[in-house]
């Protein structure tokens, strides 16, 4: 058994103990802390500057661990902006993740927002990307004008509609029978019959379409077959592009295929009674009514399928609602013709084959024009994807497609953002959630983000000004159920300079004031008296 030993002794050890530990603790070197040490010339810094980043493979950059690490978002698109939380860069189109990464099953997207947070920014800075990759971009319908600059620095066409402006010919098949005649020379005529038939099928639909929103109802059976056998007679026995008068003198007229339709058991009292209705209603588009003559003259600029094409519509007053509406769906009917054409003479290689980038802006306001119309949208938008194109919406909330009379057209109108491959969110408030997951989940914390971003800006009592709105630039990409990857955009000084929607307020008012006397000598005059 071990003796204890004294206490004055235990103490000794004890204090040789701590002065060797506290030797020790002097020899070693102490690390400095994060940003220096502190104190007066000690080498403290407030601000430390972000280390430089470089990108590589994994065999290029193996040898730096552990200072690489992985960036977690796609590199495989139009670069967007950085990841608000990481910085990464975020690369991100519809076509790009549909045709090279496969990260979506469907090469569309829908964008959502309040006004003035940048939706249509977004969608510039990915037509700008896919330009470059090839891809043409098509705007088809353009209110504000925000696209106008862009495809004219593209080296695109514009196209200006409105009353006296431009004129676009709904009955005008457009480039389909010269594609035809070609394809026949070529000894495809069934894929010439495809091209014609497509063609009176579009023009029909936006026969329908116009009388819809005419009548805020859509035309019924008899008057659709009416329609389409009358386009048929005018193919046969009209030379040159028809217009709506010619259709309506057709209508009026009544030769026997018409009769035959109309079922007028060959009374033409009965015949007249049957298409009274019609032709009432064909006389407004043509005589100018409500829609003006918009439709109903030859087309004066026709569309390119070799070029970005934009079409200008904001000469149209935002108080004409059915007529921005009529014009919209006129626009998307005569771009989607003029991609299928394009894909009718390549798929026959007497053309190269070219992909587009469809931009669909304000997309509510062609929903709103009366009842049938998200039938003829649901038409144009659902085969995008055989028709080897990219397609964008925009709309501002989901509120916007759901307030719809019939609840049938609002379940249509929902599917387009399901059927969407990805979907693009900016600022929305907090009324917009439970309508938003029920077609796209989204996380709480997403959520709070979305509604974060909707705030209105603070006001800077240093320039007396806005401060920007905080979520201006500010979007989340969603793809189905996988989390949504927030990214901030910035535009360069070029994009900047083509993004300018305030030019109008550059210059300073001049109300009262004259730049140069009229005439000089009656100026005087009147001072001297």
């Amino acid at each position: 058994m071990s003796k204890r030993l004294p206490r004055k002794q235990r103490k000794k050890l004890s204090k040789g103990k701590r002065e060797q530990t506290e030797s020790k603790r002097e020899v070693r070197p102490q690390r400095p802390p994060m940003r220096g040490w502190l104190g007066r010339g000690r080498g403290s810094s407030s601000y430390v500057q972000a280390a430089d980043e470089w990108r590589g493979t994994t065999v290029q950059v193996c040898g730096l661990w552990p200072y690489a690490i992985g960036t977690g978002t796609p590199m495989v698109g139009v670069p967007l902006g950085r990841h608000i939380h990481t910085g990464a860069t975020l690369c991100c189109d519809p076509i790009s993740w549909f045709q090279r990464a496969k990260l979506i099953s469907n090469p569309s997207a829908f964008v959502l927002g309040k006004p003035g947070l940048g939706k249509s920014t977004i969608v510039r800075r990915m037509a700008t990307g896919l330009a470059g990759y090839g891809v043409m971009p098509l705007v088809l319908g353009d209110l504000k004008p925000d696209y106008v600059d862009l495809i004219e620095a593209l080296g695109g066409q514009v196209i200006t509609l409105g009353r006296g402006r431009g004129y676009l010919n709904i009955l005008d098949p457009g480039e389909a029978g010269e594609a035809a005649a070609r394809l026949r020379q070529a000894g495809y005529s069934r894929e010439a019959a495809q091209v014609l038939a497509d063609a009176h099928g579009r023009r029909h639909t936006m026969v329908s379409a116009l009388l819809t929103i005419l009548r805020s109802s859509p035309p019924t059976d008899r008057e659709e077959t009416i329609i389409d056998r009358a386009l048929k007679y005018l193919d046969a026995h009209h030379d040159g592009v028809p217009v709506l008068g010619d259709l309506l003198r057709v209508i009026q007229d009544g030769p026997a295929e018409v009769r035959a339709v109309a079922l007028d058991r060959g009374d033409d009292v009965r015949y007249q009674a049957i298409t009274e209705n019609l032709e009432a209603s064909l006389i407004g588009l043509v005589g100018g009514g409500r829609l003006g003559e918009t439709f109903a003259r030859p087309t004066t600029n026709p569309m390119r399928r070799d070029a970005p094409v934009v079409y200008d519509v904001s000469a149209i007053d935002d108080s004409e609602m059915d007529l921005q509406a009529a014009t919209l769906l006129a626009c998307w009917s005569a771009g989607f013709g003029t991609v299928n054409v394009a894909n009718a003479l390549a798929d026959a290689g007497l053309e190269p084959r070219r992909h587009y980038f469809v931009i669909l802006d304000e997309l509510w306001r062609a929903l709103r024009a009366g009842r049938g119309m998200v039938d003829r949208v649901d038409a144009l938008t659902r085969l995008n994807r055989q028709r080897g194109v990219g397609m964008a919406m925009i709309s501002h909330t989901m509120s916007d497609l759901l307030a719809l009379a019939n609840e049938e057209d609002r379940m249509k109108a929902r599917g387009f953002v399901e059927r969407s491959g990805m979907v693009i969110c900016g600022g929305l408030p907090s009324a917009e959630m439970p309508q938003l997951t029920a077609a796209v989940p989204f996380s709480q914390a997403e959520q709070e983000m979305l509604i974060g971003w909707q705030d209105p800006p603070a006001w800077d009592p240093s320039t007396g000004r806005e401060a920007e709105p905080p979520g201006r630039g500010k979007f989340l990409v969603k793809v189905g159920g996988r989390p949504g990857i927030p990214v901030n955009v910035q535009l360069t000084s070029t994009e900047l300079s083509i993004n300018d929607t305030n030019r109008l307020w550059h210059e300073q008012s001049r109300v009262g004031r004259r730049t140069a006397p009229a005439d000089p000598v009656q100026e005087k005059v009147g001072a001297d008296a």
